[in-house]
């Protein structure tokens, strides 16, 4: 018999999310032929991931202990205006712009205290102070961009899956979720929204002064939770001062410097309601921590 004529089998478990809060186990299995190697394995997981990629679904791979990882989204491809679009934002929210995304995946939360510990546990990490405030289902804080980023290598090694900081334009995509107006719900950022500083929220600068747990407050219309406030989330885009075309580029570590600013998103819990805006842009190098800084993961077909 061939080599060509070998089949062989792969087997890809993976878990659904239910409105019901409980989770389905669906064990997918591939068959291909040829030899079972790890280019061979690495596009049956890819086509499978390709048809299972349903917008809105929510998805959590499996690590190789067998543990599960951070549950992310299927976010739709489209388009979308870019920037401030509201006007009132500062120079460096534009010109606004037409930018069309292709489908992706978007972590349902920040990455958490209890998923960043598993992977510095692993690696050997140091583990980021939480100033206090408790760890578990907390966003992780005083993590830079370098931190994250071999984060997401560790999680795309343990996974088999192409996980890695967003894009800016993707996070404002996933942040707006269809919408024009300054945060997702609206104009006016209201009370008990987010955690910000002005927010009138159990968290926030206005009354413990920490970032709140994971979803405590409603997700936006993609079913991502914390878009807005709570901990500045990295991105690997870096930063310029007008748009020019690099907030759809994602720079590896290899390509970027010491010099190089990446593109934060989202305000934080001490931030007013002007920084949490869907456009508002913040930066910093990549080795720059902070009890404001978090992250949310992107998954790429």
């Amino acid at each position: 018999m061939r080599r060509s004529d070998f089949a062989f089998n792969v087997t890809l478990p993976e878990v659904r999310g239910k409105e019901d809060g409980k989770e389905d186990i669906i064990t997918i299995t591939a068959t291909s032929r040829g030899d079972p190697n790890e280019k061979a394995v690495k596009a049956i997981r890819v086509g499978v991931k390709a048809q299972e990629a349903i917008a809105g679904k929510v998805f959590r791979d499996r690590l190789k202990d067998g543990s599960l990882g951070p549950e992310m989204v299927w976010i739709p491809e489209g388009q979308f205006q870019m920037g401030d679009i509201q006007g009132g934002g500062w120079g460096d929210e534009k010109p606004v712009h037409r930018v069309s995304v292709n489908k992706f995946a978007m972590g349902r939360y920040e990455i958490t205290f209890a998923e960043y510990d598993k992977f510095a546990t692993a690696t050997g990490r140091e583990k980021p102070s939480d100033e206090g405030w408790g760890r578990g289902n907390r966003p992780v804080i005083n993590v830079s961009w370098l931190d994250v980023t071999a984060y997401a290598e560790w999680l795309s090694t343990q996974t088999g899956q192409q996980y890695r900081l967003p894009t800016e334009a993707q996070w404002e995509y996933a942040a707006r979720a269809g919408t024009s107006s300054k945060y997702w719900w609206g104009n006016d950022v209201g009370k008990n929204r987010a955690a910000c500083d002005g927010c009138g929220a159990k968290w926030g600068w206005d009354a413990k002064q920490m970032t709140a747990p994971k979803g405590s407050f409603a997700a936006n219309p993609f079913g991502l939770y914390d878009t807005a406030g709570n901990v500045w989330e990295w991105t690997c885009s870096e930063y310029e001062s007008r748009y020019n075309g690099k907030e759809q580029k994602c720079l590896s570590n290899n390509n970027a410097n010491d010099g190089s600013r990446f593109v934060l998103r989202g305000g934080s819990w001490n931030i007013d309601a002007m920084g949490m805006r869907s456009s508002f842009r913040s930066r910093r190098h990549r080795t720059d921590r902070s009890m404001i800084f978090g992250v949310r993961l992107a998954g790429i077909l």
